[in-house]
């Protein structure tokens, strides 16, 4: 089931009110995904291995959750998966605060993946619903700039709480965050277009075939993207006391200034050009930003670094997102969209277990450059991914 879309207006208060519960949302999570590892290493003695298990575990846990939310969302369960899921998150994020040992902050860290997976699949999925298929790539720039700005000003916003106030402020205000969507969710529902079904794109039953290989190139591609930022997440508090980088967590602020020039100009590329004038550039840029961070010997080095990084992040991001949602039929946006971050957070938990192993033998600094391996990985995929396309194309027009 999907919304009503006849209008070409894209800021309609059913936008808005979307776009700042997905921005609460990934906030919430954000907050703690950044600053968990660092918390886990020092005040509950967890080894490497434990310490890439907090971010990776969560992942996985979110991932299992969106295979059955897709299937909900399908159904028409969107507003039970809202509110169960931001209710079972907010229990984990309590439970963080009783953890005593290391195995109950995972049990915890699991817990809330399974929330977040819920909430996380539901939202974007209504926001592609509301959005004017003609200006689909804009407005999933938008939305997703709520994701960028959390994936940046989170961990910047949870870092120095966990510095200043302490561990225990950073929980309330994560929790506040989502206590927060709930009154928003249940306006939500209030103001969203009466709900009727639009002829189907595709065929529904091509989507077990012809559909999920449309969707293969783009999912890989954002694994790939997000192996990196997995590294980022898990390790850059660590990094920053090895470098001797005091103000490590301005990383992000730098990146959340680049995220928040690039996104309203990418959705208009990508409209107008299609994804490849983001994703080849974006590569490049965000090579660029690891390898200069890896550098790193103050805090003014972290400006380039993070806005080289941004840059690239958050113009590919929306274009990945975007270019799955258009490939498949308007009723299975909902598992487009659970593929999309099911991805992410699959390449956010390969690289953090990954570069958490490069680390174990080398400095962070020499992770980083290894982390760069990934982007020029998914560059030459997508080069190949375009080459093949392109003959295949020649070969249709020549036997035609």
């Amino acid at each position: 089931m999907v919304l009503n879309t006849t209008s070409d207006r894209l800021w309609t208060k059913s936008f808005i009110l979307l776009t700042i519960c997905n921005l609460l949302l990934f906030t919430g999570l954000q907050m703690t995904l950044s600053t968990l590892p660092a918390y886990a290493e020092e005040s509950l003695n967890a080894s490497s291995v434990q310490v890439s298990l907090v971010t990776s575990l969560f992942a996985l846990s979110a991932i299992a959750s969106r295979l059955f939310s897709a299937k909900a969302m399908e159904k028409g369960g969107r507003n039970l998966l809202i509110f169960l899921g931001l209710a079972v998150s907010l229990v984990a994020v309590t439970g963080y605060y009783w953890a005593g040992s290391i195995t109950v902050l995972l049990l915890m860290r699991m817990l809330f993946g399974i929330g977040f997976g819920m909430a996380s699949t539901a939202f974007p999925t209504m926001a592609s619903d509301v959005i004017p298929i003609r200006r689909m790539g804009e407005g999933m720039g938008y939305f997703g700039l709520s994701t960028s700005l959390a994936m940046s000003a989170g961990p910047l916003i949870g870092l120095s709480l966990l510095q200043g106030p302490g561990f225990g402020s950073l929980l309330l205000v994560t929790a506040a965050a989502l206590a927060l969507i709930f009154p928003l969710g249940y306006r939500l529902t209030a103001v969203l277009p009466g709900q009727h079904k639009e002829p189907a794109a595709v065929p529904a039953a091509d989507f077990k075939g012809g559909a999920f290989r449309r969707l293969f190139i783009p999912c890989l591609l954002n694994l790939l993207l997000s192996v990196s930022y997995g590294g980022l997440l898990g390790f850059l508090a660590l990094y920053g006391k090895e470098a001797h980088l005091e103000h490590i967590a301005y990383f992000f602020l730098f990146n959340a200034v680049a995220i928040v020039i690039i996104r309203p100009l990418s959705g208009k590329i990508y409209d107008r050009f299609g994804p490849a004038a983001l994703l080849i550039p974006g590569s490049l840029f965000i090579i660029g930003g690891l390898l200069l961070l890896s550098f790193a010997s103050s805090t003014a080095a972290l400006f380039p670094a993070a806005l080289c990084y941004g840059i690239g992040f958050g113009s590919m991001q929306p274009a990945l997102q975007t270019w799955m949602i258009q490939s498949v039929d308007t009723r299975q946006r909902g598992m487009a969209n659970g593929m999309f971050f099911n991805s992410l957070d699959l390449g956010v938990a390969i690289g953090t277990m990954l570069l958490g192993s490069v680390a174990l033998y080398n400095t962070y600094a020499v992770m980083y450059r290894y982390s760069a391996m990934a982007p020029a990985l998914l560059l030459m995929v997508y080069i190949a991914y375009l080459s093949i396309r392109r003959r295949s194309n020649r070969t249709a027009v020549t036997s035609a």
